[in-house]
């Protein structure tokens, strides 16, 4: 397979995987009902503190992190590489098997994003070239690069969610995604959109609305690396914390469905059946794959609003259910981001390395995994993200709902894990 392809498909085939379907969902269906039972029976009170948890790391570390040399460093080498990509859309080839720049932005930036923000915390706020040039802007003006107009409550993260979809439709449904000039195209409006941003409100535009800065916070949410709000120490913590003090407001279903969406379509738009439909299609490859990308996202949303309403039913009480256990979700999109794109960094990511350092058309390196220990890989990731759900929506029950209710209001929620989990696994197998 070329390295236009996988670009094109994120993962490429999946669908040869040594797996036998029953044990994979009968497997699954027992991780997910033995935990509820547990949970149920043995979790009575909530027992995540959110923000105030975490013990602080040796003050050594911490200076070492927050240093202004070390945060100098990492934005010059930040923005010296976007410039890099920049030069290679503009002045390389347009062929990404000797072009290193749809590999850094899909490979190493989308990919790369989920190990370094689990790793090492929100990394993206400060490495975001944006947000650099942003800064670099108002020395020059000398201007506040706070300075700015409030952001509309109800905004949210709605541009995230915005720009996340947008850049997976890049990605997955637009004609040629691997092209300079679209990826030109895609980057020139982004950029624009987002500095118009930060010039009218301030550098906080970028924490709501830049979609990798809010891509990065999320995942980072499950990263045993934290900082507490009240003192800014840095923590260690369990990610079960970090999760529960994700913040609630507009756009952070969104922003979650547009990640499980378009991962699940990522899966999907490999299979036989639909590359048949979109080469036959009536209405074109393009506009096809679009409907099948915002199919997915919606059929996402659609489930878990569904969801949301019957827990509300049950409760009595909740008013906000939607935003309540959005946090849930968080897990879910990971497992599917890990089995979707595994294969696609260990493989893609050296291959784009190799070639910025001037390496003629390498080839990939060997599969890091054999297609036993992949398919395994890719099984336990997706039911491990969806446990872990279960587990957070669980805690998130027994502090908001009535204990006669806390278990009861649970099920709709244990019945979306259990239809997302199935989906999940169905694209790995079918």
């Amino acid at each position: 397979m070329s390295p236009a392809t996988v670009l094109a498909h994120g993962v490429g085939s999946a669908h040869d995987l040594p797996l036998s379907p029953f044990y994979a969902f009968a497997g699954a269906f027992a991780a997910l009902f033995v935990s509820f039972l547990a949970l149920g029976l043995l979790w009575s009170a909530s027992r995540f503190r959110g923000e105030r948890a975490g013990r602080p790391i040796p003050g050594a570390v911490q200076r070492l992190a927050d240093a202004r040399p070390t945060r100098l460093a990492a934005r010059v080498l930040a923005l010296a590489a976007a410039l890099s990509v920049l030069l290679y859309l503009l002045l390389g080839p347009d062929d990404p098997e000797r072009n290193p720049a749809p590999g850094a932005l899909y490979v190493l930036l989308w990919v790369g994003l989920v190990p370094a923000s689990l790793l090492l915390g929100p990394v993206w706020r400060l490495l975001n070239p944006l947000r650099t040039v942003h800064l670099l802007l108002c020395r020059a003006l000398r201007r506040d690069p706070a300075t700015g107009r409030p952001l509309p409550a109800r905004l949210g993260m709605w541009p995230a969610a915005a720009g996340l979809l947008a850049f997976t439709w890049l990605e997955l449904a637009s004609p040629d995604p691997a092209s300079s000039a679209a990826l030109l195209l895609f980057l020139a409006l982004y950029s624009a959109v987002h500095l118009a941003g930060a010039a009218r409100h301030g550098a906080h535009w970028f924490d709501r609305a830049d979609a990798f800065e809010v891509y990065s916070g999320l995942l980072a949410r499950l990263s045993p690396l934290g900082r507490r709000p009240s003192d800014r120490r840095l923590v260690l913590r369990s990610p079960f914390n970090g999760l529960d003090a994700t913040e609630q407001g507009p756009g952070l279903v969104a922003t979650v469905c547009v990640m499980l969406g378009s991962t699940a379509y990522d899966g999907f738009s490999d299979s036989p059946s639909w590359i048949t439909t979109v080469q036959t299609s009536p209405l074109g490859r393009t506009p096809t794959a679009t409907l099948g990308l915002l199919g997915a996202v919606a059929l996402v949303a659609a489930l878990y609003v569904l969801c949301a309403g019957a827990t509300r039913l049950i409760s009595g009480t909740l008013a906000h259910p939607l935003t309540a256990f959005a946090h849930s979700l968080v897990p879910i999109a990971l497992g599917y981001l890990v089995a979707h794109y595994f294969t696609l960094f260990v493989t893609e990511g050296p291959r784009t390395v190799m070639v910025a350092l001037g390496t003629d058309n390498p080839a990939p390196p060997p599969p890091v995994l054999g297609p036993g220990a992949l398919a395994t890989l890719q099984v336990a990731a997706i039911v491990l993200g969806h446990v872990l759900g279960v587990v957070a929506a669980h805690d998130r029950s027994v502090r908001l709902f009535p204990p006669a209710r806390a278990v009861a209001g649970q099920l709709p929620l244990l019945a979306l894990m259990i239809a997302y989990t199935l989906g999940g696994l169905a694209l790995l197998i079918a």
